[in-house]
């Protein structure tokens, strides 16, 4: 009796083993990312048709850059997770979740950007994008991922008159072990103080920042150093952490 449970014990232990393994494999294969990128943007009346446009190329180039994407790789062998909201008068989640963990998809992510139509809306309602974000597109991911993070960009203040102030809903979202980043962008009639209201309304969470963008024809540029710093969780170029307005 004594040999014979000794006999099938190693080798229940190895099914085991093996049961695990496959199931660990199978699961990073399907759900696994090292951060999960929720991009929001702004797409209420101060933006023009050119505006529009100058933002969606500004996140098309970040996502297709070679340098972007070395920095995706090197940080997760799984790659990231992807999604983007529109808002105004309301949001809409325009590209939902993707992973993106080769060269092909980023760029053919990239070209759906692109070709995205603008629809837009009078007023510039962050409230409802975060009550968006908690009710409809976390709850969609597919899997888990190392960080999620919420990049909010625009260049004006909430103006909808939201039941709940824009903070409550923001720490709503922030209690879900989300970093929410922003950029502002200083043009307009909210250019001189539209970075200070992101600050103290917009982000919160482990490590949050703003990148400011000097008008919409920076938001490219500013987008590719916010979207490099949030992928690998260095800090951002000294030009950028510290820039103002012009």
């Amino acid at each position: 009796m004594r040999s014979f449970k000794r006999s099938w014990r190693p080798a229940l232990i190895l099914v085991l083993a093996l049961s695990i393994t496959v199931y660990s494999l199978s699961f990073k294969a399907y759900a696994d990312a090292g951060r999960a990128l929720v991009v929001a943007v702004d797409v209420s009346s101060s933006v023009d048709a050119e505006s529009y446009r100058l933002q969606m190329e500004g996140i098309a180039a970040a996502l297709e850059n070679e340098d972007v994407f070395a920095s995706i790789m090197s940080t997760s062998a799984e790659g990231i997770l992807f999604t983007m909201v529109t808002w105004a008068n309301h949001p809409r989640t325009v590209i939902s979740w993707t992973k993106i963990d080769s060269i092909e998809k980023a760029r053919i992510t990239a070209a759906r950007v692109r070709k995205l139509p603008q629809i837009g809306g009078q007023y510039t309602c962050v409230t409802r994008m975060f009550r968006h974000i908690i009710d409809k597109v976390l709850p969609q991911m597919p899997g888990r991922a190392f960080q999620t993070v919420v990049d909010v960009s625009g260049d004006g203040k909430e103006n909808c008159n939201p039941h709940n102030p824009v903070t409550m809903t923001r720490d709503e979202l922030i209690g879900q072990n989300v970093t929410i980043n922003g950029l502002p962008i200083l043009q307009g009639t909210e250019g001189d103080t539209i970075e200070k209201w992101y600050r103290e309304n917009v982000i919160g969470g482990f490590g949050a920042f703003v990148v400011t963008a000097n008008g919409f024809k920076d938001f490219g540029s500013a987008f590719i150093q916010k979207f490099r710093s949030e992928i690998t969780g260095l800090p951002l170029p000294r030009e950028y952490a510290d820039r103002k307005a012009d």
